[in-house]
């Protein structure tokens, strides 16, 4: 195919790809990226550079292009891109699976590599069926989660999203019938608390187990929340043989000020989901780890093993480019970078406040949410940030961001100039 030119690409995209969330054929003509350095996304159509507040979706950490990820990959190319992983082992996925476990919650002993994070949760959930399949009883089988959730888009993580106003209401009837609570408050709450026990009791016969984001809802509606929720969690499975399901993939690797959400109460799941930053946003792997209890529950069962094994599991070219960012990660103070962008971020939303139409402004570790009274105009939003040199994606009733790590203070303050103009003009 010859070289495209901006408008050929745009007529060939509208014609036949599908992007996220949206009709086929699509309706609104997406920028096209010629190429990613730093924190900015070049255009195709040389308009300039945008600033990309998004991280893309949360996942580039250390930005695009980076030296240390770019020579991981490289050196991976040159060994070998894939083997399977059936029979078969090598040192990136075992490096990978010593990593995840010294720097994840005490406890967490076992790594399954899986392709994303939807999948990383459709393996969590799988693990805790069979677990307690595993142990004869089998009618533990259902789920417990709050309202707000969002856990992907394969099938069970859908089963666990909210199931009023969230993307998955078009399901409704036709997904496993989970176990719903209120959504958590943002302060602790004593009543709240104990619902949450009450309904783990009321159901515990039933419930394989709980599955929550810890401290912060993801897409459901970027809600924060006490992590004394956790403790009360942990306890009450514990009280009620229930197991417990962190889904850190939005969370994890520092996102929210600590390496993972459930430090924030000093807690270990017996499940917990990672993906998304894992691979500084390079490529696509997640991981769900577990503790020797449940890994051990499943071996004794009358199936000794967890059926289940993408083909593309293990990747070596992922797993290496993993490696290299976790330990970019670790090898410096990703804490303090976390923490100036909070500051950044608290400074520049505090005028969202003062502006028509915004409901809430909150910002937690490298998380900023503009939250309207409204549905946001995603358009008038979209271009509204566009002319402040910034990417934003917002949805619903939200304008957020989540930037890369290594983004320096005046495109800190430009990214929330920007959240602040289209909150304005959506």
């Amino acid at each position: 195919m010859p070289e495209l030119t901006v408008p050929e690409l745009l007529e060939l995209d509208r014609r036949h790809v599908w992007h996220p969330y949206g009709p086929m054929p699509g309706r609104q003509e997406p920028l096209v990226v010629e190429s990613a350095s730093g924190v900015r996304l070049r255009l195709a159509d040389g308009s300039g550079e945008l600033v990309d507040g998004m991280a893309s979706w949360w996942s580039a950490i250390h930005g695009y292009n980076h030296p240390v990820l770019n020579e991981a990959a490289r050196g991976q190319l040159e060994r070998m891109s894939h083997v399977m992983f059936g029979g078969l082992t090598h040192e990136p996925a075992v490096r990978l699976a010593k990593l995840l476990v010294d720097m994840s919650p005490e406890g967490l002993e076992h790594v399954f590599l899986a392709d994303s994070g939807s999948v990383s949760v459709e393996v969590a959930v799988k693990m805790c069926l069979q677990y307690w399949r595993s142990l004869g009883r089998p009618r533990k089988q259902r789920l417990l989660t709050w309202r707000g959730g969002y856990h992907g888009d394969t099938w069970q993580p859908m089963s666990v999203c909210d199931p009023e106003g969230g993307m998955h209401e078009l399901w409704t009837g036709v997904l496993p019938r989970q176990v719903f609570v209120d959504p958590p408050p943002v302060a602790y709450e004593e009543s709240y608390a104990e619902q949450l026990r009450a309904s783990i009791e009321r159901h515990a016969d039933e419930l394989a187990a709980v599955i929550v984001e810890p401290v912060v809802q993801g897409a459901g509606g970027m809600r924060f929340h006490s992590p004394a929720y956790l403790r009360v969690l942990r306890e009450a499975c514990d009280a009620h043989d229930v197991l417990l399901v962190f889904d850190e993939i939005a969370t994890g690797f520092g996102r929210t000020g600590t390496l993972f959400a459930a430090g924030h109460a000093a807690v270990t799941p017996d499940v917990m989901c990672v993906g998304k930053a894992l691979t500084g946003g390079y490529l696509t792997m997640a991981a769900t780890l577990c503790t020797s209890r449940v890994a051990d529950g499943i071996s004794r069962g009358a199936v000794p093993v967890l059926a289940h094994g993408p083909t593309f599991m293990g990747n070596p070219l992922a797993a290496a480019v993993a490696c290299a960012s976790i330990e970019l990660l670790l090898g410096q103070d990703w804490l303090t970078e976390v923490k100036r962008i909070e500051a950044g971020l608290r400074d520049g939303l505090a005028a969202a406040a003062e502006l028509d139409g915004v409901e809430d402004v909150r910002v937690l570790g490298a998380v900023g949410v503009v939250q309207l009274d409204h549905a946001v105009d995603m358009k008038a939003a979209t271009e509204a940030a566009v002319r402040e040199g910034v990417w934003l994606r917002p949805f619903r009733d939200l304008i957020y961001t989540m930037p890369p790590y290594v983004t320096g203070d005046a495109d800190v303050a430009r990214i929330a100039r920007a959240v602040c103009a289209a909150a304005r003009e959506g």
